[in-house]
C-alpha cells in the first residue's frame, strides 16, 4: 500500500524555498548596489535612476548599458567604490555587509 502524500508539508517546503529565493535575490541586489558604488546615492536618487532605466524602450541604450554592465563584471572597474571595502567585489565576500548597508542606504 502506498503512503499518502502530505500536501501541506510539500506546500510549506515550496513556500520556504520561494522565501529563500526572494531573500537571496534581495541580498544580491543590495550587493550589486554596493559593488557599483551606487550606495553613495540617496534612496530617492537611486529609485529615480532605476525607474528611468526601466522605462527606457530604446534598444540601443539598453544594449550599451548591457555592454557596460558586462565590462563591469569582467573588469571590475571601481571608479566610485572604495577599493579597501571591496577587494574582490564578488558576491560571496559581502554577505555580512549587504544587510547593514541596505539599511543604511534606505536611511540615506
Amino acid at each position: 500500500m502506498r503512503k499518502p502524500r502530505d500536501y501541506d508539508a510539500e506546500l510549506k517546503a515550496l513556500e520556504d524555498k520561494a522565501r529563500e529565493l526572494k531573500t537571496r535575490k534581495v541580498q544580491q541586489l543590495g550587493e550589486l548596489v554596493i559593488a557599483t558604488g551606487a550606495d553613495a546615492l540617496t534612496a530617492d536618487e537611486l529609485a529615480g535612476a532605476l525607474v528611468a532605466l526601466a522605462e527606457t524602450k530604446d534598444a540601443g541604450k539598453r544594449e550599451a548599458w548591457a555592454r557596460r554592465g558586462a565590462a563591469f563584471f569582467q573588469g571590475r572597474p571601481r571608479r566610485s567604490a572604495p577599493a579597501s571595502d571591496r577587494d574582490t567585489g564578488g558576491a560571496p565576500t559581502q554577505p555580512d555587509s549587504a544587510q547593514p548597508a541596505s539599511g543604511a542606504t534606505g536611511a540615506a
